[in-house]
């Protein structure tokens, strides 16, 4: 992965020539549409306050559980014995980046979510309540990261989140065939060139016209900006929106010609 430094400097260049997000200059309707009304909404929800609560005391919690890691590991913690504060200080998104998740969600009401690395849980609550009508499957190699996140479910009494335990290459296969069809996916489970790549080619051969991927952490290391480069080069890619930390993909047809946009967030 990058060192802070380095990441920094890209970051840096993310800023200086990304659009401003406010949709000035933005020739495609839908991102313009997107900006406006997803990206730029300010409104605070009622739950954030819940959920953010949750993260607090996660962060709080010096309590030390076994983990099994099977992506690429933390980049801050080298142990499987872990405190459950410093996961939390480590691996959880952000709420501004987890609050956009929730917009999304709320916005274009997919029919089911599919999140591919649960963590604690707090990114998954909020896929959760942007659309309690829709099922959320998040899915964690983690077992006792998994109890932790159920604890969170349950603190908040979230009812349509299914979690599902082990090892992705071999859990999401199974579960695709249950599920059939996915039209919201959030992948930050491996931060690896090839299994990244691979759960895409996967995912996309259960998605529709409809379906939104977002990829987490795409210019965390060269192996994932590789990743990102051929995901936006697929064939079955109409658009793609990087946002530094995290990349949205949309594969609808009626979006003629392939289009990136770099939106400063």
């Amino acid at each position: 992965m990058y060192n802070h430094f380095q990441l920094a400097k890209k970051y840096l260049r993310y800023f200086l020539t990304a659009s401003n997000g406010k949709g000035h200059g933005v020739h495609s309707p839908f991102v313009f549409d997107f900006i406006t009304h997803v990206l730029n909404d300010t409104k605070q929800y009622d739950c954030y306050a819940s959920i953010e609560d949750q993260r607090k005391k996660l962060t709080a919690d010096f309590s030390t559980i076994e983990v099994e890691d099977f992506g690429a590991g933390s980049s801050l913690i080298k142990t499987n014995q872990r405190k459950v504060k410093d996961i939390a200080n480590s691996s959880l998104k952000p709420a501004k980046y987890a609050q956009l998740l929730f917009r999304m969600v709320q916005y274009y009401q997919p029919i089911n979510i599919l999140e591919l690395g649960t963590s604690l849980g707090i990114t998954s609550a909020y896929l959760s309540v942007g659309s309690k009508d829709a099922r959320l499957y998040t899915c964690e190699g983690a077992s006792s990261i998994a109890a932790i996140a159920q604890q969170t479910f349950d603190a908040l009494r979230l009812k349509n989140i299914e979690i599902i335990r082990g090892d992705f290459a071999k859990t999401l296969p199974q579960l695709l065939t249950t599920i059939q069809t996915v039209y919201f996916v959030f992948i930050d489970g491996n931060h690896r060139k090839a299994p990244t790549l691979q759960y895409f080619q996967q995912l996309l051969s259960h998605s529709s016209n409809a379906t939104i991927f977002v990829f987490d952490d795409i210019h965390w290391s060269a192996e994932m900006e590789s990743a990102w480069t051929d995901i936006q080069q697929d064939p079955a890619v109409t658009l793609t929106i990087d946002l530094f930390f995290i990349g949205l993909v949309f594969i609808n047809p009626d979006f003629k010609v392939k289009q990136h946009f770099i939106i400063r967030f």
